[in-house]
């Protein structure tokens, strides 16, 4: 045992040998936790689940970090179907001593079996819905439940002592006591049980009762079986004569059954059904040499269609370009007159280039529009790469790359020497999840700034890109 206020090793006397604390209450303490661990550790032994789960609860409020004691509530809590449980109390175990604790395996039982982990999840929704349905006063509902719950996960006892009640409620009093019964096997000291039992014994008739009881005895003439939730109970036969009887008797009636189908009806069918099928392939047939003419005068008048609608998408296309060119030098325009007139309202100018995209119109532009853009970008470029580099970055900070690419793109565009604006749209490109424009930024920046910090990263990352595409 060790302090609890610097982690020496204590003696037998009542002070720490290494900071003097008084560890005597101490001592008791975990003297006590230790005696309600054994005493759950005997109860679970024999099966008294929930005298276990008391004894265990009242070691760990003594001491928290007793992992044997959480560990076994953990087992017992898997052995009554209470995974959730059971798997909280390991997780905590193994975060309190994360070596050389058995809380490792069981968890991984668990987890590691996906089909295991799987059937209880469905126990756990199915239970849930069958809670549901008893809320909602659908009590069959709820017992069909719960027996899918408990052919899934028969060791589930709160499923049992539900359906227990469920069944006395309905008054069906010897199923009750069956569901009662295998409770109080799964856990002997239930007290739930232990009341459902006693509630559905008196409720039976006497005769039920001793009927019940003289079943039990007399089990070799019976025949037990287990379908869903329930027990089946079947005499058996054992004269051989009248089961052998029985069997000839099936047997000529199926023999009958088949003459008679043979020769009496199965003609005249197959005859009604032939004519049948001549009629239906005559219309089929007639339906598709009708479809067929239709098909060749559509696949016409489509051709005719495509072809208009090219020469429209043709016009329209020349129609847009001249539009939009005509568009983009009014906004130059405009911003080159707002700066003539007030050099400082670099927000009106910002606001009047934001529409003004040099990569979207490739050729379109004019050499007079090129060279007017180029040297209004020497007079205003710096300053207009600055700010919307400051916005593109703070939204890739933030994780809004589409707003990013679009500042950083125009941070380039302003200022072609501006090596971070370019780096960074690579990166908002990468993390978008768009590694082929990524590439292609990033090589520019190697190839344009091959002496940079920003081209030895573009590197880096463009190694990323091939060896994760590799």
């Amino acid at each position: 045992m060790n302090c609890y206020q610097c982690g020496a090793e204590l003696t037998s006397r009542e002070f720490c040998p290494n900071c003097g604390a008084k560890v005597k209450v101490y001592k008791r303490i975990m003297a006590l936790s230790n005696r309600y661990y054994n005493e759950g550790l005997e109860r679970a032994q024999i099966r008294n689940m929930s005298g276990a789960v008391e004894s265990l609860h009242q070691s760990l409020k003594l001491n928290k970090r007793n992992i044997q004691a959480r560990n076994l509530l953990g087992l017992v809590y898997y052995e009554t179907g209470e995974v959730v449980a059971a798997l909280s109390e390991w997780v905590i175990s193994k975060n309190l001593k994360s070596n050389e604790n058995a809380a490792d395996d069981y968890i991984n039982l668990v987890q590691n079996d996906l089909s295991r982990l799987e059937n209880f999840n469905q126990t756990i929704k199915k239970y849930n819905i069958a809670l549901n349905y008893c809320h909602q006063d659908s009590l069959d509902m709820a017992i069909i439940q719960l027996k899918k719950v408990l052919s899934m996960n028969p060791s589930f006892i709160r499923a049992h002592l539900l359906l227990a009640l469920l069944y006395l409620n309905n008054g069906n009093y010897a199923k009750a006591k069956i569901e009662a019964e295998k409770s109080l096997k799964l856990d002997t000291g239930n007290v739930m049980a232990a009341r459902y039992l006693k509630e559905a014994e008196g409720m039976m008739l006497p005769q039920d009762v001793k009927e019940a009881e003289s079943k039990e005895k007399n089990s070799g003439d019976v025949i037990r079986y287990q379908r869903d939730n329930e027990t089946i109970i079947q005499p058996v036969r054992n004269n051989v004569f009248t089961r052998s009887g029985s069997i000839w008797g099936i047997v000529l009636g199926v023999i009958l059954g088949i003459a008679v189908a043979c020769f009496l009806i199965l003609p005249k069918r197959i005859q009604e059904m032939n004519a049948s099928y001549k009629t239906q392939i005559a219309e089929i047939s007639e339906e598709s040499d009708s479809k067929s003419a239709k098909l060749g005068e559509y696949e016409q008048q489509i051709e005719a269609l495509k072809s208009e609608l090219d020469g429209l998408k043709t016009e329209m296309t020349s129609m847009e370009s001249s539009d939009s060119t005509s568009s983009a030098g009014n906004d130059l325009m405009e911003a080159v007159s707002l700066y003539l007139n007030d050099a400082t309202n670099i927000d009106g100018i910002e606001e009047k280039l934001a529409k003004v995209d040099l990569n979207s119109m490739e050729d379109e532009a004019t050499k007079e529009f090129k060279d007017l853009y180029d040297s209004f970008m020497v007079l205003v470029g710096a300053e207009l790469s600055k700010r919307s580099y400051d916005t593109g970055y703070e939204a890739y900070r933030s994780a809004d790359y589409e707003t990013a690419i679009t500042f950083l793109s125009k941070a380039f565009q302003y200022d072609n020497t501006n090596v971070d604006a370019l780096y960074n749209l690579g990166n908002a490109y990468y993390e978008s999840g768009d590694t082929d424009n990524a590439k292609v930024v990033y090589d520019q920046v190697i190839n344009d700034f091959s002496d940079t910090r920003s081209a030895s990263s573009a590197e880096t990352k463009l190694a990323e890109i091939n060896n994760a595409t590799n």
